[in-house]
C-alpha cells in the first residue's frame, strides 16, 4: 500500500463494523496485517459489537407495551385538541419540557473527535474489566513503577487517583495503543467486584470539548473530560450513572485541584 493512501480510525471502524468499501477492504487487511496491536483493537471493536448485538437484538422484535399504544393515543388526541384549539403556547411548553425529557434519556452525541476517544475508552473497558486472571498489565503492588511506566511512555505526567473515599481500590493498569500515541488504563474494584476504568491519553491539546461530559455506549457508561493536553474517560458497565458521576467527580477532583 502506498505512503500517500493512509488508513483511518473512521476506515478501522467502518472496517470492524462490516461497512469498509469493498475496493478498500484488501489495503486495510494488509494495513492491519502489519500492525497486530491494531488488528487486536479492531476485534475487540467487533467483539463488543457482537456482544451489544447480542444483548439488544431482541427488543427489536417484542411488541409495543399496550400501554405504551395506549398513553400513545391518548397523547395523538390531546395534541389534536389543543391544536384546534389554538393552544400554541401550551403545545410550545410541552415540545419544550420533551425535549428535556430526550436529553435526560439519550446523552447528546460527542463531537467526532471525542466521540473516537469515547468508543476506544469503552472498548478497552468492555475488553479487560471482565478478565478474571489478567485484568491489567501491573497491578497495585507496583503502582510506583506503573505510574513511572506510564508517565515516560505517554510523555507527561500520569496519577493514578485514590478512590477508596468512594469504595474502589486501585487493581493496576496497562497501555494500550491510540490514534497515533500511546494511551493507558487504570482499573479499580470496589469490595463487591464492581470495577471501573480511567483511560488518559496525552493527545488532546487540539480538543476543544473540555466540559465534563457524559455518553453511553450499550451498557458502557461514560464521563470524560479533558485538562489541558490530558484526555481522561471514566467507564463503567456494573453501576448507575449517578454512582459513576460520584465516582468521576473524585478522580476530577484529585487530578484537577
Amino acid at each position: 500500500m502506498s505512503e500517500e493512501r493512509t488508513v483511518t480510525e473512521a476506515d478501522l471502524q467502518a472496517y470492524a463494523d462490516g461497512r469498509l468499501a469493498e475496493a478498500r477492504l484488501a489495503e486495510v487487511e494488509q494495513w492491519l496485517a502489519a500492525r497486530p496491536e491494531e488488528a487486536e483493537r479492531v476485534t475487540a471493536y467487533r467483539q463488543l459489537g457482537d456482544e451489544l448485538h447480542g444483548v439488544y437484538a431482541a427488543v427489536l422484535d417484542e411488541p409495543v407495551p399496550q400501554r405504551l399504544e395506549r398513553a400513545a393515543r391518548r397523547r395523538w388526541r390531546w395534541r389534536t385538541a389543543a391544536a384546534a384549539a389554538g393552544l400554541v403556547a401550551l403545545g410550545g411548553l410541552i415540545g419544550v419540557l420533551g425535549d428535556r425529557a430526550l436529553h435526560e434519556w439519550r446523552a447528546p452525541a460527542p463531537a467526532p473527535e471525542a466521540a473516537s476517544f469515547v468508543r476506544r475508552a469503552v472498548v478497552a473497558h468492555a475488553t479487560y474489566a471482565p478478565e478474571v486472571r489478567h485484568p491489567v498489565e501491573v497491578g497495585a503492588d507496583q503502582e510506583a513503577h506503573l505510574v513511572a511506566w506510564l508517565s515516560k511512555r505517554l510523555g507527561a505526567p500520569v496519577r493514578a487517583p485514590k478512590l477508596e473515599s468512594v469504595g474502589y481500590n486501585l487493581v493496576g493498569g496497562r497501555l494500550l495503543p491510540g490514534d497515533g500515541s500511546p494511551t493507558a488504563q487504570f482499573m479499580y474494584q470496589c469490595q463487591y467486584g464492581t470495577r471501573v476504568t480511567l483511560y488518559l491519553r496525552t493527545d488532546a491539546a487540539s480538543n476543544r470539548e473540555t466540559a465534563f461530559r457524559y455518553a453511553r455506549e450499550g451498557n458502557v457508561r461514560v464521563f470524560y473530560w479533558v485538562d489541558r493536553k490530558l484526555g481522561y474517560a471514566l467507564s463503567s458497565s456494573d453501576i448507575s450513572k449517578e454512582d459513576l458521576n460520584k465516582v468521576a467527580n473524585a478522580v476530577y477532583q484529585q487530578l484537577n485541584p
